[in-house]
């Protein structure tokens, strides 16, 4: 009797054993995550002009050529939060007036209920060296007193951390998922020539996080190319000079296998030489600049110099204030990991218009 229940009682705990690694083995099965998937869209005539009485019925989304269902829209009245970055480095050093001046236009043109923070980039002394970083002088706030005050704060630097602005915006000021009244809604805006020079973080991260979350950019470029070029010809002593940085990414276009022959010295490289580079650095910024642009639904408004910006900046604010965000759950439960495109079509409306909207997102996954 004894030897029977002692049988019982171990197919008992083989039992409870074989349940909990079942269990254990189907908690660590991965499973694509369920979330909202928001795709801000502008729509403009041809003229132009914003359309602003669009319906939900009006708009069509499609993943990967699969028509979605709309789970929400947005009507263009919905608030913004917005992270405005201003580039204080290089030409712009002596032109702090006017760059207060247009982020304080822009800022003033935006709705009441828009939220704004500012990132800018400040010199620190690091191991005994000055060094170029970038600064959030304020979080997403409403207080149009407190972003004023952060205006009269900004400050030059030496270098241009573009990138790592970029994505200290991406981690830092969008760091939480947006309440409601925000999702979807979500823009940085960057005065800026886009030729970075310190930063540690690159494009690739940056696009990355920017198709995740979802994120409109927009930019207003400069063009400092005379200005900076008129630097590099200089006597090496004081000219301008390329950083490591902007020497290793403009090699990297030949590719690992290349035999082009790679120097960091400056002083070693021909006038010619030293336009190339910067030519192709320029190059560079430009494609990189429209690819964030496009892929997230924003748009690019080159500018001659800051007296044309506060214009660009009045654009962009009444882009934002004629956003519509709508959100949808994919129907594609595959869980490679993968690039899924976004398109989006209108259909009811009697006339031509012109969308731009995110075109596309990573698949997130959970364990």
């Amino acid at each position: 009797m004894l030897r029977k229940f002692k049988i019982y009682i171990a197919i008992l705990l083989l039992c409870a054993f074989g349940f909990a690694q079942d269990r254990k083995e189907e908690d660590e099965i991965i499973r694509i995550e369920t979330k909202l998937i928001n795709v801000p869209v502008i729509v403009t005539d041809t003229s132009g002009k914003p359309v602003l009485n669009l319906k939900r019925e009006n708009f069509v989304i499609y993943e990967d050529g699969k028509k979605q269902e709309i789970a929400s829209f947005s009507l263009t009245e919905a608030p913004f939060e917005i992270a405005l970055l201003l580039d204080t480095s290089g030409s712009t050093r002596n032109e702090l007036p006017l760059i207060r001046r247009a982020a304080s236009y822009f800022i003033s043109s935006l709705r009441k209920d828009d939220k704004v923070a500012i990132v800018s980039f400040q010199s620190v002394i690091r191991d005994g060296k000055q060094v170029a970083v970038s600064q959030i002088l304020t979080g997403l706030t409403e207080e149009r007193l407190t972003l004023e005050k952060s205006l009269a704060n900004i400050s030059t630097s030496g270098g241009t951390p573009y990138y790592d602005a970029m994505l200290e915006i991406l981690n830092k000021v969008f760091n939480e998922e947006p309440t409601e009244k925000y999702r979807g809604r979500r823009a940085i805006v960057a005065l800026t020539d886009g030729v970075d020079s310190v930063s540690v973080a690159d494009f690739d991260e940056v696009l990355e996080l920017v198709q995740k979350k979802g994120i409109l950019v927009y930019f207003i470029q400069l063009d400092t190319r005379d200005f900076f070029e008129e630097g590099l010809l200089q006597d090496c002593e004081i000219a301008t000079k390329f950083s490591a940085a902007q020497l290793r990414r403009y090699y990297k276009q030949f590719g690992a296998k290349s035999k082009v022959e790679k120097t960091y010295d400056f002083c070693s490289l021909g006038y010619f030489e030293r336009l190339a580079i910067s030519k192709k650095l320029y190059e560079i910024a430009d494609y990189e600049m429209q690819r964030l642009a496009k892929e997230s639904g924003g748009q690019v408004f080159p500018v001659v110099d800051l007296s044309e910006a506060r214009r660009a900046f009045k654009q962009i604010a009444e882009a934002i204030g004629a956003s519509y965000s709508l959100g949808y759950y994919s129907s594609n439960e595959s869980k490679e990991k993968t690039y899924r495109k976004i398109r989006v079509e209108l259909r009811g409306v009697s006339s031509p218009m012109n969308l731009r909207y995110r075109e596309g997102y990573e698949v997130s996954f959970v364990q």
